[in-house]
């Protein structure tokens, strides 16, 4: 029987010469069978974990600020730092948990050891929310005056022990769960390419149902029954979601591991920088790892890049020296066109990634200075029924549960007719129309929080909190548009054995703008305090009727206007690799195939 570290082997030749096969395996190591494993019912089970883990996470995240400033004890704007800092610290773990899936462990293990991970940290936060000897003493920090101890000691080191335990189990699982999805659909199949697309908004759909779940459900008893058990059900629903991760082994289509993901790449930058002297040849045709092409075309399960002519200068590593001597030069010396291509891509989509950070910090001010915005607002929906802030962040996913699988049924199938794209517009379109409408949700809150601040200090007067409803509607639309492209955009663009790394870069969007966030309360608090004869900043306090929060909002209007100006100069010069594709396959090749699969699966022991 083959096993996963046999195919491993296999396979890494061909991968770091660039020459990739595109095969999946079973959970024990052996080819897949076409009607047994993969398509979308293995992934429902991937969706489950998906949903299942946001509803865990996001009930932390979303009402971790109310925690960190009521029972922690922080200062407003160090909570709202912290959560920012926490939440950055979980998307920028995405690139271990993608180096690690993609390298060694495989994307389903490395979910299964990750998943572990968050749920013990679930259960670790949950033991210090129910145990007081192990939180500071009770103290209201709303009201002025009253002395309240900051968390020190013993006590701070198990909060962030237990925030790190959930970042990095939650962090490594994000892009896996993405790329264990889609490696149950094959990308070069026209219906199965249909089939990914789908497979990509049913992936956001549960994503918002989770978050909605968590929302409200899950936030509204953390604020009858306490953080403790608020606590205790995320554990409880990480949990759940792990099982139904495990129930789909038998079914999943895994892409076996193929060594270290960054060796091919740095063999093309050593090779580059070797060969530099060396002049590239004019005819693409001459360079090195060309002749894989007329390969590929034979075999239905190798897929190489076209050469491209951005960054010639990478070009020099597919040089093949004529010196009369018949010895192989080394891998650090020569590469494939198509390894060369792989690192153009990935320096191509480095500029769009960095345009979807200021997207990022945007959503950052919604979980936390727009829940205290809420906080300070009228809260009863009825005399006896109050609306907890964090569960305003449910707005937008009430309104995505049904739009998404509107912009599926009839948006998708009349765009794809006009464009002829199997996704309807292209994710590029699809990211800059989330950027373009995006600004508009923080004119929203800095005009919300004019009018709330005016009526507080000048008529004494306190605004119903569905005031800044529209903040979150007009997010949840772009996040539609901008995260969905974002991901299926990376995930495309990706050569066999990359695809959870680049899929992590998505979430490295995320990460780089919640720590954008907290330097920019930071910078902001320094020059306005310097700048300010009170000596206060617009940031600084702990009153928002104080804070010039919708300053704070104007200038984030400003910088994602220009954020969305400098999008469309990227995406207007990225141009999508030519990559070589070949006729899907015929019928009798595809029951030659399944012949062939079906005489190994019987001769396995």
């Amino acid at each position: 029987m083959m096993n996963w570290e046999e195919t491993g082997n296999k396979l890494k030749g061909e991968y770091v010469s660039g020459c990739v096969e595109e095969i999946s395996v079973d959970w024990r190591g052996r080819p897949c069978k076409p009607n047994k494993h993969g398509g979308m019912t293995s992934a429902a089970f991937v969706l489950g974990l998906q949903a299942f883990e946001m509803m865990a996470i996001a009930a932390v995240g979303n009402n971790l600020i109310t925690y960190v400033f009521s029972e922690m004890h922080f200062p407003l704007s160090k909570s709202a730092n912290i959560v920012t800092n926490f939440i950055g610290t979980v998307f920028l773990l995405s690139l271990l948990g993608g180096f690690l899936s993609d390298s060694y462990l495989g994307s389903f293990c490395t979910m299964l050891i990750f998943g572990f991970v968050e749920l013990m940290g679930f259960i670790l936060l949950a033991v210090q929310a129910h145990i007081p000897q192990l939180r500071p003493p009770h103290c209201n920090m709303g009201i002025a005056g009253e002395p309240c101890l900051e968390v020190k000691g013993y006590e701070a080191w198990i909060f962030f022990l237990a925030l790190c335990l959930v970042a990095l189990g939650s962090g490594c699982l994000k892009p896996n769960i993405i790329s264990l999805g889609a490696d149950q659909f094959q990308k070069d199949d026209t219906e199965q390419s249909k089939k990914l697309s789908t497979y990509f908004n049913c992936a956001y759909f549960a994503f918002c149902t989770g978050e909605l779940f968590a929302l409200t459900v899950l936030v509204w008893v953390q604020t009858q029954s306490g953080m403790d058990v608020g606590f205790a059900v995320s554990a409880a629903a990480m949990a759940v979601g792990l099982i139904s991760l495990l129930s789909g082994t038998l079914v999943y289509r895994n892409k076996p591991t193929r060594g270290s993901i960054f060796t091919p790449i740095a063999q093309v930058f050593v090779a580059a920088i070797t060969k530099r002297k060396q002049i590239c040849p004019s005819n693409s045709d001459m360079l090195h790892g060309n002749q894989n092409i007329e390969a590929s075309a034979a075999s239905p399960n190798l897929r190489n890049l076209l050469h491209t002519e951005k960054f010639r200068f990478l070009d020099k590593a597919c040089i093949k020296i004529q010196d009369g001597s018949r010895k192989s030069e080394s891998p650090w010396r020569l590469c494939s066109v198509t390894q060369v291509e792989q690192v153009k891509i990935i320096i191509s989509v480095v500029p769009i990634f960095a345009c979807t950070i200021i997207f990022n910090t945007i959503l950052a001010q919604l979980q936390t200075f727009s829940v205290q915005q809420g906080s300070s607002m009228n809260k009863h929906l009825t005399k006896n029924f109050q609306i907890p802030p964090a569960s305003l962040q449910s707005i937008p996913y009430i309104m995505l549960i049904f739009v998404v699988p509107l912009y599926e049924t009839a948006f998708v199938p009349i765009a794809r007719k006009v464009t002829g794209r199997d996704s309807g517009i292209s994710p590029l379109q699809r990211i800059g129309i989330g950027l373009f409408i995006a600004t508009f949700s923080m004119v929203s809150a800095a005009l919300v929080e004019n009018k709330r601040r005016n009526s507080a200090l000048n008529s004494n007067k306190t605004l119903s909190i569905f005031w800044i409803a529209p903040q979150f509607l007009i997010f949840g639309l772009s996040e539609m548009f901008t995260a969905v492209g974002l991901i299926e955009f990376f995930y495309k663009q990706s050569l066999e054995g990359m695809q959870s790394f680049l899929t992590a870069m998505t979430y490295c969007s995320y990460s780089f703008g919640f720590y954008l966030s907290s330097v920019l309360v930071s910078l902001v608090n320094n020059i306005t305090s310097s700048s300010s004869s009170s000596g206060g900043g617009w940031l600084s306090e702990n009153d928002l009727n104080k804070d010039r929060l919708d300053l704070f909002y104007w200038l984030l209007v400003g910088l994602s206007l220009m954020n969305f100006f400098n999008y469309l100069f990227w995406s207007s010069w990225y141009s999508y690799n030519p990559t070589f594709s070949r006729p899907s396959p015929t019928h009798d090749q595809q029951d030659h195939s399944s012949k062939q699969i079906e005489a190994y699966s019987n001769t396995a022991p």
